[in-house]
């Protein structure tokens, strides 16, 4: 690897959808599986921390930046043989949709209208209408220790949107390429049905800065069976949507600094005028609070926190 090509203080608000955080302590960008391997095995073997990168959409850097070295991944590779499809971790999750629609296969409607990549989208098993990506998937090659191995997907710990690259203390290793394999069906209907998600969609997001959906739902059997005011199908599988936890405590269109959440959407926390990583953060514990208090449960974070935050304190709104 050329250790010259590594830039140095890179700032990550332009590289992130929250459009907040400080700088890359080191930076680089890979076109290609195998520069993205190399890179990623390199900093391994000397011992850098990689923080791989693709569309910014599920994360929030600190204000005081991130150590080691933030990897952009801008692979864009994708081959489909039958029912299996393989591809770069930095293909966008709605191209891999789109791909395999044209060849005729089926499943990932619910990945219209999702932001961010196949890598990111494995690490926290992103989903919806009770799909999940981690229900396709058949092998993943990751980056571990300096080199590259195919792994089968019992590696990744899958949860409910978590796996085990979002844990307090994730392994070191960075997805390459995956390899999926879906049902063949009816194209004209998957393009039905993606489009009626993404007109969903488009009349629940707000225009402004965000991560998408900043919570978790809740799991909840309890409270999905006592709460009010849920629909029978959220119910029946014993879910509770973090929105509509934090809009029954009155905080729709709640600010803080430049961060608010959203008017349209609750669980979308916004930067709408310049806000710092600490203001987002710092609503986003407040809301936790407010849920807490109300609701008695707590609510998970679907954004990862990257970068140094052991000196934050929440900013009282």
């Amino acid at each position: 690897m050329n250790w010259e090509s590594v830039s140095r203080s890179v700032p990550l608000k332009t590289l992130t959808t929250l459009k907040a955080g400080g700088e890359a302590e080191l930076f680089a960008k890979a076109t290609s599986t195998p520069e993205l391997v190399e890179i990623a095995a390199a900093c391994q073997l000397e011992g850098v921390k990689v923080t791989p990168l693709g569309w910014g959409s599920n994360f929030l850097p600190s204000d005081s930046g991130v150590k080691g070295l933030v990897l952009v991944n801008q692979t864009r590779a994708i081959q489909i043989d039958g029912d299996v499809v393989i591809a770069d971790s930095g293909v966008a999750f709605q191209d891999l949709w789109l791909k395999s629609t044209q060849a005729g296969l089926v499943g990932l409607e619910f990945a219209v209208g999702i932001p961010g990549t196949v890598g990111g989208a494995l690490v926290s098993n992103a989903g919806a209408y009770r799909s999940n990506i981690s229900e396709f998937l058949i092998e993943l090659e990751i980056v571990q220790d300096g080199k590259a191995d195919w792994v089968d997907p019992s590696w990744m710990e899958f949860r409910y949107r978590d796996s085990v690259l979002r844990c307090e203390s994730p392994r070191s290793a960075v997805i390459a390429r995956t390899r999926f394999r879906l049902p063949k069906g009816d194209a004209k209907k998957s393009y039905d049905e993606a489009r009626e998600y993404q007109r969903q969609r488009i009349g629940k997001q707000p225009p402004s800065a965000s991560a998408g959906s900043f919570f978790k739902n809740v799991i909840d059997a309890k409270l999905a069976s006592e709460i009010e005011g849920l629909s029978d199908g959220m119910r029946k599988n014993n879910v509770v949507p973090a929105g509509f936890l934090i809009e029954q405590c009155g905080m729709k269109g709640f600010r803080l600094g430049g961060a608010m959440i959203g008017k349209k959407h609750a669980n979308f926390l916004l930067n709408v005028a310049g806000a710092t990583a600490a203001e987002l953060r710092s609503l986003a514990e407040y809301a936790k609070c407010e849920v807490k208090a109300k609701f008695e449960v707590d609510l998970e974070e679907e954004v990862m926190y990257i970068g140094d935050w052991t000196n934050f304190q929440p900013i009282s709104p």
